[in-house]
């Protein structure tokens, strides 16, 4: 018998669903088009559904004009882009995951205190970008952002005695300690957040793979090349033991792929819509899969308030 195992959590977090509706309210409120500076968040079937409804998505504020209503990423902004939105008297929306503005907050604390902050993150991951570009131009410190256990290992600090370390929230625990333990080893004094950095519903979701991982050989990870969050998925996956893909459309998958495949793992990045999910489970349905089981989980029951106008 060929079964399906559902990952539990999975799917949409609360800063994915606060960020889309942010969107899909303003959209209601104002009518179409509601401009977006970068994907709102990253899934492909997300951003196509909002362009259907009027969504335009930019790169860069020049594009938008003078009276354009503008949304800001999930995945935050530098002050740079906030004060230009300002300067250009824009009505705009901060979509930001209050998770990210966290770490924002504490970039620019510790930055007018003077200390050198290390970030762990991928360069160019809008993310990262905005939280480097949240460093206080005033600050007498500096900003290092560490990419791996290569640079931690090589990367030299200015002020290693007055340091203090953030984190890009969708790592996985497992890729941020080998890095943490280095820069702890070479710098001793290295003062970190009093919780971490990395998101409740990325800590849940790898939490859920790993165990996903001992039931069954393959898993499938629902989510977008981009979504960095889907691909720590599937990497951990692989580190436990099981088979991974990454999927965000059903076409993707093959009875080749599922070949000698008797338990198949499901779950999805905190970013992929269950309804996408779901297309997915009767893909493989459609393979002569069956008996769809769910796996116990944590409950999350985390709500972020949308923006006062917008409530």
């Amino acid at each position: 018998m060929k079964v399906i195992k559902l990952a539990n959590p999975r799917g949409f977090c609360a800063g994915v669903d606060r960020a889309i509706d942010i969107v899909s309210i303003a959209l209601e409120k104002f009518g179409a088009p509601i401009y977006v500076r970068h994907e709102v968040v990253h899934n492909r079937k997300v951003v196509e559904d909002l362009k259907r409804k009027g969504a335009i998505f930019v790169k860069e504020l020049s594009e938008i004009p003078e009276d354009g209503i503008t949304v800001f990423s999930a995945h935050g902004v530098s002050e740079k882009v906030e004060l230009d939105a300002y300067q250009r008297k824009l009505k705009f929306f901060d979509a930001t995951c209050p998770l990210v503005s966290k770490v924002h907050k504490e970039v620019i604390r510790f930055g007018l205190a003077g200390k050198d902050i290390v970030m762990i993150g991928h360069k160019n991951h809008p993310e990262v970008e905005g939280t480097l570009g949240r460093f206080p131009e005033k600050s007498t410190g500096n900003m290092y952002l560490v990419e791996n256990l290569d640079q931690a290992k090589t990367v030299s600090i200015e002020q290693p005695e007055n340091l203090y370390l953030v984190t890009q929230t969708t790592l996985s625990v497992s890729d941020t300690e080998e890095i943490i333990s280095e820069l702890k080893k070479r710098f001793p004094s290295l003062q970190e957040p009093n919780s971490e950095d990395i998101c409740y519903a990325t800590q849940n979701r790898q939490d859920a793979v790993k165990q996903l991982a001992l039931e069954t050989q393959l898993i499938l990870v629902v989510g977008s090349e981009n979504s960095s969050n889907s691909n720590r998925l599937k990497e951990l996956a692989e580190k436990s033991g099981s088979r991974s893909y990454l999927v965000d459309d059903p076409d993707q998958i093959s009875k080749e792929m599922l070949k000698n495949v008797s338990a198949l793992g499901i779950t999805a990045g905190a970013s992929a819509p269950e309804e996408l999910v779901q297309s997915i489970v009767h893909k493989c349905v459609s393979f002569g899969y069956s008996n769809e089981e769910e796996l116990d989980g944590l409950e999350e029951n985390i709500y972020f308030k949308l923006p006062a106008e917008l409530r």
